[in-house]
């Protein structure tokens, strides 16, 4: 049994395919001493190659592989389930991409500590880089969001920046079927609000790299992102009586 409060972070990164930039992204994380789960979530053979380069290295990185092409949402739930079972109470996911700026990492485990029970996640500040296009989306998403926890409290349920409160989080993933794909960003945030978590938001830098190699299909997750507002949101019926009695006693 854990004594309350223990806090016991380890890094989960997702990784689909992206050999160039995982190999900085790791340095980065080891250079704030912290363990490292990498999830392969079936890449090509050369970027299998990398991963498996970078466990051998030894230094508190270890490998998970899937054997299949999961999503981003399906190499987290492992990740995370990995990470609670070898004890760890929060995990950091950060992007394999080179989006996220890992010099904010301390800046996000600072903030767990002192408030362990909450979710931390990142709210983007962009620079000139981002597509016009991702950004007036995200927009449409934020509103499904504050629709569907009538709260404002998730400023940002997109940003892949965040560290999870892992025993709430595997709850959440044990008691509800979640997005595998770029849906489960947003939604475990909403139904992790619904089961009463609260969120701290840390701005973090984050940048799109001209030759950065992005696995959002437009047409494919902008369907799955559509029917999971529209899940929640009826979820949200469900729930109405316990969100408004919550705005009147937070």
């Amino acid at each position: 049994m854990r004594e309350p409060g223990t806090f016991l972070p380890v890094v989960v990164i997702p990784v689909y395919n992206h050999p160039d930039t995982i190999g900085a992204m790791v340095a980065a994380v080891r250079g704030h001493g912290l363990p490292c789960i990498l999830v392969d979530d079936g890449s090509e053979p050369g970027c299998a190659a990398v991963l498996d380069a970078l466990a051998a290295a030894g230094g508190g990185v270890s490998l998970m592989r899937l054997p299949v092409n999961q999503g981003k949402g399906g190499a987290m739930m492992a990740g995370l389930r990995e990470a609670q079972r070898r004890g760890h109470t929060h995990a950091l996911q950060i992007d394999a991409d080179g989006q996220h700026d890992p010099r904010d990492i301390p800046k996000f485990l600072a903030t767990a500590r002192a408030r362990v029970a909450e979710l931390v996640c990142g709210t983007p500040v962009y620079d000139a880089s981002i597509p016009k296009g991702r950004l007036y989306g995200r927009y449409l998403t934020h509103v499904w969001v504050w629709i569907n926890t009538l709260s404002f409290e998730i400023r940002d349920s997109m940003c892949g920046f965040r560290v999870y409160p892992l025993d709430a989080t595997v709850a959440v993933l044990d008691s509800a079927t979640l997005g595998r794909r770029m849906d489960f960003d947003t939604e475990v945030l909403v139904r992790l609000y619904w089961r009463g978590v609260r969120f701290a938001n840390v701005p973090t830098r984050v940048t799109y790299p001209l030759d950065g190699i992005s696995h959002f299909k437009a047409l494919r997750d902008n369907v799955l992102i559509s029917r999971m507002h529209a899940r929640l949101f009826f979820g949200m019926l469900v729930r109405l009586p316990l969100l408004l009695w919550r705005k009147v006693v937070r």
